[in-house]
């Protein structure tokens, strides 16, 4: 049985306030789409980090992981780090499918959600 989980990445900060909106998007993750696990993961000066999301999950008994870079756009952590990351992940656990969207800033809708939210306020 194929039983697949996601990973919300975002970059992580200093400020564990930061942090909030990030558990936020899981807590509604969660309520939309209880049968498919979340978890979140950071790049830096946050936990946990990919690999221990990663781990986490197929610990679970995830067979699937599909990443979501929860990034505005492919800056140099996206486009250098983390394919690094992810690779060392793939051969971490090379009996796990594990795959990445596009960074969510990419996304028609996100950008249109966002115009919708900028648009609320005139």
């Amino acid at each position: 049985m194929n039983t697949k989980a996601i990973v919300l990445f975002g970059h992580g900060a200093r400020d564990v306030r930061w942090r909030e909106p990030f558990d936020r998007l899981a807590s509604l993750w969660k309520a939309q789409h209880p049968s498919t696990p979340v978890e979140l993961a950071f790049l830096e000066l946050m936990e946990p980090n990919l690999e221990q999301a990663i781990a986490s999950q197929v610990a679970a008994g995830a067979t699937e992981v599909v990443v979501v870079p929860v990034f505005f756009g492919q800056g140099g952590h996206l486009r250098n780090d983390f394919p690094v990351l992810l690779s060392a992940c793939r051969e971490k656990f090379p009996g796990v499918t594990l795959s990445a969207t596009p960074a969510v800033g990419d996304d028609l809708a996100v950008l249109q959600a966002i115009i919708d939210f900028g648009a609320r306020a005139l």
